[in-house]
């Protein structure tokens, strides 16, 4: 059960990301353990079992675009999410320099 232990590590790794802030796929993917990871991070992300727990909202990609699939809602509620944290999104992108978690 390799995969539920992945997932189970890139839940606790998202649950890390502060509010107002965002990380990167790879960047969970590290935190996870498995640095190449970051597509399975979208797998787990999207078969999230607490959205309202872990909060995979927080999650963008490398560019800093928000997921055009968002599993819970779509791209627009991501959005919202992001924006009621105090998460400026223009054209579904974050600026990470400025809110990326470090």
């Amino acid at each position: 059960m390799g995969d539920n232990n992945f997932y189970s590590r890139v839940y606790n790794a998202v649950c890390l990301i502060p509010r107002g802030k965002v990380a990167t796929y790879e960047q969970i993917a590290v935190i996870a353990g498995n640095g190449r990871a970051a597509r399975a991070v979208g797998n787990a992300l999207h078969k999230n079992p607490s959205p309202g727990v872990v909060p995979c909202h927080r999650v963008v990609n490398a560019k800093g675009r928000l997921a055009p699939h968002f599993a819970f809602g779509g791209v627009n509620v991501q959005k919202q999410m992001l924006e009621s944290e105090g998460v400026i999104v223009q054209d579904n992108m974050v600026d990470l320099e400025k809110y990326q978690m470090r």
